[in-house]
């Protein structure tokens, strides 16, 4: 049903993509973005030039559908307004992309009427394309061969299972979910849109984000992808994202899990959360 939307972007996906490989070998300056008074994050000429790539395919696509990029102004009237809204990451893992450490991704995300309908999570190393569209299954694609459906792991005893974490050290929160929880394992990688992913791909059980810095560009597109494997995606409270708010900040976080241990996941978080002083931002 979703078809046209899912095959625009993954084509505008993999056009993106090549322009951050060429921009990738050839040599960039790093800028940096205020996101608040005590916080910034790095941004790049990729990040700008994938999201023109993105929104001005999209824009010419689809001419009645409002779009927010991380790199664009946000129209909010014209986003609050309409039933379809794309959203875009057009350089998800930029410090994994200063970095030259491959875990970069391109995210394209279709919403209607809040609802995550289409999802594209395309890692431009090693040419990985996650997809997915609603009621029609999460896919994975490696190096141009043959897509594969993805399905979630059905682990529910937190000792048998991996959580997804930064690339870089575990914070002391993270230090103490990881104690709290007795996972067995941990698998680092950089970009929230590709750790999500590899939970679709079960390389990891469940992802817990605790910053309150994450958009609606980073888990609109994952979103999909993992549900459509049997995951589920809400907040560290366990609460579906609101994808039809002015603001576009998960002040929440992320919870991302295989679906069948996800109750469990947030009652175990619920004690941790108090103990961080953490309650639930209400807009």
């Amino acid at each position: 049903m979703l078809e046209n939307e899912l095959n625009a972007a993954v084509s505008l996906a993999k056009e993106a993509g090549a322009a951050i490989m060429k921009i990738y070998d050839e040599g960039f300056e790093i800028e940096e973005k205020q996101i608040t008074d005590s916080y910034s994050e790095p941004v790049t000429v990729a990040d700008k030039t994938a999201s023109r790539i993105i929104v001005d395919g999209l824009a010419a696509q689809f001419k009645d559908d409002a779009i927010l990029s991380e790199e664009e102004p946000d129209n909010v009237e014209r986003r609050l307004s309409s039933s379809r809204v794309w959203i875009i990451d057009p350089l998800d893992g930029t410090q994994g992309f200063t970095e030259k450490m491959g875990d970069f991704a391109v995210q394209i995300g279709l919403v209607i009427d809040g609802v995550p309908s289409v999802g594209v999570v395309f890692q431009p190393i090693g040419s990985r394309m996650f997809y997915a569209s609603k009621g029609s299954g999460a896919f994975l694609s490696e190096n141009g061969d043959e897509a594969r459906a993805l399905t979630v792991s059905g682990k529910e005893d937190f000792k048998e299972m991996t959580i997804a974490v930064s690339r870089s050290h575990r914070s002391p929160k993270m230090n103490r979910i990881f104690e709290h929880y007795g996972f067995a394992d941990e698998f680092r990688h950089g970009s929230v849109g590709l750790k999500i992913g590899f939970l679709a791909r079960q390389m990891a059980d469940i992802y817990i984000h605790l910053s309150p810095y994450t958009k609606f560009w980073d888990t609109a597109a994952p979103q999909v992808i993992l549900e459509e494997a049997g995951g589920l995606l809400t907040d560290i409270f366990g609460e579906k994202i609101d994808y039809t708010l002015e603001d576009v900040r998960n002040h929440n976080g992320i919870l991302s899990t295989n679906g069948v241990s996800k109750d469990a996941a947030v009652a175990h978080l619920k004690p941790l959360l108090a103990e961080f002083g953490r309650s639930r931002y209400r807009s």
